[in-house]
């Protein structure tokens, strides 16, 4: 079953959290109508690949015309108007930056098996609870509202000094006329009447600046109170989702949100401090004795300057942190020479500033807060920020090519790169620029979330290890000495996102069974986990009983083992994986014989296993276990074709396939049947494919039980067997039982 199909079964509430992410971006009626084709393209490599991302743009173009052709034949008008108008809005918006539809689709793909992943949980975990906290999403429409109202106040001030403006020109005029007569013509009687006339009106052009000021100060204040409270807890939310998305949680939205609010309060201030200019102009033509303008005015410009300082400093922002290409699912993991990319926001969208703010990276500026070891990031490492490059026209800068390199020590040697570099110790990208605009000059500065720099592949797992923690247990976005002393996790929480490594990168979320065994594993007993602390040795560092690895290298084998070998069998939800011995035998002693379960081996790293359940002839139940199969052998046979041509040799010879029902009662070739390489039936003649002579041959999983023995003796032994003999055996013995030549 296609992912899709698997969201369109779920219910309502899970499809609501579809919807939410479906737009013009990338309409859902093309994730509808292309799905297995969609399903099928490698989205995550191309979203840091522009070449393989230009052909995945130019094949999805080809997919929709194709749809249009067939829409067309059945004259479908409604569909075809929709198909037409997505092509253009497709090929307009991502013909320049094709790797941007990319992310969109792989993010899109990914939040759909996170939401599977939930929907199989019985409940929501901690940490995707107090992300969709409903005071949250209060917060954000007050936000939105008072933004709004900000606006539109400056906008009415606008008019009160426009108002105020005309109110002093005529003023002007009739003073200067009145000055302009002779001194008889002086005490007449109009003209003393008109100069009562200015005197009244000079009251009002006091009074007005006084409420033309009392309102900017009005607005002014508004800003203030909005963006100390509201709008930074609604930036400080939204860099903690980042967090958490970045370690597989929840796809973070919100930042277009954010760039409106952010925008319009800008515009705002920019609309004040003209206000506050005009009424400067006009005090230089008229003042008087008690203007207020000389007095208050200063005072209100000072805190102008100093709210849009404070803006545009928050406005900067990483909204996608560093990654490499490679390993596009492990963010802020970086190899030394290897390029990685990173792209910045201004939340501040001005047309004046598009090309005119050139940003500069750096790595470790503050040198005395990390580690002895040094580097120094080569490549572009200054870009200018442009709306061009964004689909959604954002003013934002990526960098493509930057690549970080260790320096060398004081003594002239190279420093601690080398297969023993030490994966806790973080170290910061720093991104600086300035902005000039409006007689402003505003220095900016913001730091990508700590990351971990390795220089071999063998340390990614322990690296991802150290990133996963640290942005699992905190929000603090510079803590290098976080290590130091690393504080416990709650393992409710830890669990939700090993989860999520699973629903992130292999497509198939963790149910409550499998996390209650990885609880169990962790803590060495059965446990309520509600508010248990596990501490960061316990983790990553300290080996588990009686093996040679930790638990979180057992994991990470198995993640490895999943993308590479089995994937169709995980996301089709049919490997149990994570269940004890002792839990596997309760669940198949009153199964019928044959039927089998697929588990991880808790003593093998990154191996798979199978148990069935058989019955003895005095009634008795037993169990066998196959040796777990690691990736070596898995490369040489895929799993699906193990689990049907397997065979079992007993003691008088007659092989046999014992695996008959995955449990709980699903048939094995119903199961597995679309997964098989060839139907056994299909394998070729001799004469078909015996090339310089030689009789093709086939490879067939074999394991020999002894009398003594529950357990296979030489498990998983590949033994060779020829075409020919094999469909022979299939003509004489029935299709549960299978001799062949050993």
């Amino acid at each position: 079953m296609s992912q899709w199909s698997q969201v369109q079964q779920l219910e309502i509430k899970f499809l609501e959290q579809v919807d939410q992410f479906y737009d013009d971006n990338f309409p859902m009626e093309i994730r509808h109508l292309l799905a297995q084709w969609i399903e099928s393209q490698d989205w995550e490599a191309a979203s840091n690949n522009e070449a393989m991302a230009t052909i995945l743009l130019q094949n999805l173009l080809i997919q929709v015309d194709e749809q249009l052709d067939r829409v067309s034949q059945e004259k479908n008008l409604l569909l075809i108007h929709n198909l037409k108008r997505i092509r253009k809005l497709l090929q307009g918006k991502y013909h320049g930056n094709p790797m941007h539809i990319a992310v969109i689709i792989s993010n899109c793909l990914r939040e759909e098996r996170r939401i599977l992943a939930a929907a199989s949980m019985p409940v929501q975990g901690p940490l995707e609870k107090s992300l969709q906290n409903s005071v949250v999403s209060e917060r954000q429409r007050n936000v939105e509202h008072k933004v709004s109202a900000i606006k539109n106040s400056a906008q009415m001030t606008d008019q009160d000094v426009k108002y105020l403006e005309d109110l002093q020109e005529e003023f002007d005029f009739r003073y200067k006329t009145i000055q302009s007569l002779e001194q008889s013509d002086k005490n007449s009687v109009l003209i003393k009447q008109e100069m009562l006339a200015l005197q009244a009106m000079l009251n009002t052009l006091d009074y007005k600046r006084k409420e033309v000021l009392s309102k900017i100060g009005r607005v002014i204040h508004e800003i203030d109170m909005l963006m100390s409270n509201m709008l930074t807890e609604e930036l400080l939310d939204w860099k903690r989702r980042q967090q958490i998305a970045c370690i597989g949680g929840p796809l973070h939205g919100g930042l277009d949100q954010l760039q409106n609010c952010f925008t319009l309060l800008a515009e705002s201030l920019f609309q004040v401090r003209r206000q506050l200019e005009k009424l400067d102009e006009l005090l230089t033509r008229l003042t008087y004795d008690g203007d207020p303008i000389p007095v208050q005015r200063p005072q209100l410009l000072e805190k102008v300057n100093f709210l849009l300082y404070n803006l545009f400093r928050n406005s900067f922002v990483v909204e996608r942190q560093p990654c490499m290409p490679t390993h596009p699912q492990r963010p802020m993991v970086l190899k030394t020479l290897i390029q990685f990319t990173v792209k910045l926001r201004l939340l501040i969208k001005l047309p004046e500033l598009n090309y005119q703010i050139r940003v500069k990276a750096t790595i470790d500026k503050n040198v005395s807060t990390v580690s002895n070891r040094r580097f120094v990031l080569c490549g572009t490492h200054v870009k200018a920020m442009n709306m061009d490059e964004s689909a959604n026209g954002s003013l934002s800068v990526e960098f493509r090519h930057l690549q970080p390199k260790e320096m060398k020590s004081s003594a002239g040697s190279k420093g601690n790169e080398g297969p023993h570099m030490v994966t806790e110790e973080l170290h910061s990208i720093s991104f600086e620029t300035q902005v000039c605009l409006y007689g402003l000059t505003i220095n900016l500065e913001t730091s990508s979330l700590p990351v971990v720099m390795i220089s071999n592949v063998s340390q990614l797992p322990n690296a991802w290890a150290s990133i996963i923690w640290y942005n699992l247990s905190t929000n603090d976005p510079q803590n290098l000495s976080f290590f130091n002393n690393p504080p416990a996790a709650t393992l409710s929480q830890l669990l939700e996102v090993l989860s999520w490594q699973f629903s992130s990168y292999v497509g198939r979320g963790l149910n409550s069974e499998q996390l209650n065994m990885l609880a169990e594993k962790l803590m060495g007993q059965q446990v309520s986990y509600n508010d248990y602390q596990l501490s960061w040795a316990k983790f990553c560092k300290e080996h588990l009983p009686g093996k040679s690895f930790t638990f979180w290298v057992w994991l990470e084998a198995i993640l490895d083992l999943i993308k590479k070998h089995i994937l169709p069998l995980w996301i089709d939800g049919y490997v149990m994986g994570f269940v004890s011995k002792e839990k596997e035998r309760i669940l198949l002693k009153d199964k019928t014989p044959g039927t089998f379960l697929l588990r991880f081996s808790e003593s093998n790293l990154g191996g798979i296993t199978f148990t069935w359940v058989d019955q003895l002839e005095n009634g008795d139940v037993t169990f066998h276990s196959v040796e777990p199969y690691n990736k070596g052998r898995l490369s040489a046979l895929p799993f699906a074709d193990i689990l049907r041509d397997y065979k079992v040799i007993m003691a008088d010879n007659v092989p046999e396939n014992p695996l008959k029902y995955l449990y709980p009662d699903i048939p094995k070739d119903k199961a597995f049947g679309k997964h098989y390489s060839c139907q056994p039936n299909e394998v070729s003649k001799p004469s078909d494919g015996g090339g310089k002579g030689y009789v093709p041959s086939v490879f067939i999983p074999v394991s020999k039980i002894l009398n003594d023995s529950t357990d296979p003796h030489s498990p998983s032994d590949l033994l060779p067997m020829s075409p020919s003999v094999y469909a022979v055996l299939r003509e004489h013995l029935s299709p549960t039982v299978i001799e062949t030549a050993v």
